[in-house]
């Protein structure tokens, strides 16, 4: 009994470096994103769980023992292992409006920038590129009507390179770009599993200016839980800013 309290502070450690590849396995090359994800809803939550119980017992009998080491080592246990729960206590509490069941957002729905160089052979990937047509488009207009396209006083030179420049800010890795046509592709990969998206740009000149249409699809998932939508108005208000 006497070591409880160092034994939950060591199963503590073990749990977060668990709990550390489990969100970030794929970003160190261990396994691919949806092995990660799927590791997630399978055992992070049990994990954690498994953390806070020990933590609580160890406290509980140092607490009782007055051994003050062993209440600290303890409370720091039960502390990590209801961190680690809190994502799934705020979920319970207050769940999230559900997602629309769709995964490739575009800013023209009635020309979607279409991709040239990534195609349906790309890493990881069980979602097509071909766009869904207009069952997809009016499935975006009701669950994402703000998305359209960028309109910008910029010439399209200039517009074009502030649209690179705002996707390596972003960290995305650039595949092709054509200075040409104004257009490039692109990979997006999420910070935690480390999905892959792909998006596709391309800037077009009109009067006054130009205009920036951006197309971003998930790899993997019937819905992207708002991903893709997301990240179109992070471009776009970075390239504003």
């Amino acid at each position: 009994m006497r070591h409880l309290g160092k034994i939950a502070l060591l199963v503590a450690v073990l749990g977060l470096c668990g709990a550390a590849l489990i969100l970030f396995g794929a970003q160190l090359g261990l396994w691919l994103p949806v092995t990660g994800f799927g590791l997630y809803r399978n055992y992070f939550n049990t994990l954690a769980m498994v953390i806070a119980v020990v933590g609580v017992i160890a406290l509980l009998i140092h607490v009782l023992r007055k051994e003050r080491g062993g209440m600290l080592a303890g409370a720091i246990a039960t502390i990590v292992g209801l961190a680690l729960l809190a994502p799934m206590a705020a979920s319970t509490l207050n769940p999230a409006p559900r997602a629309a069941p769709i995964h490739d957002i575009s800013t023209d729905t009635t020309n979607p920038p279409l991709f040239e160089v990534l195609d349906d052979t790309r890493e990881g990937a069980s979602n097509t590129l071909d766009y869904g047509g207009p069952e997809l488009a009016e499935a975006q207009a009701q669950a994402y009507p703000d998305i359209a396209p960028l309109e910008t006083d910029l010439p399209a030179d200039a517009a074009f390179e502030r649209a690179l420049e705002v996707a390596q800010d972003m960290g995305w890795e650039i595949v092709a770009s054509d200075t040409e046509r104004l257009r490039f592709e692109a990979v997006a990969r999420t910070s935690v599993f480390y999905f892959a998206d792909d998006v596709v740009l391309v800037v077009t000149a009109q009067d006054g200016g130009s205009r920036v249409d951006m197309r971003s699809v998930s790899r993997v998932g019937r819905s992207d839980q708002g991903v893709n939508a997301a990240r179109i108005r992070d471009f776009q208000q970075r390239f504003a800013g």
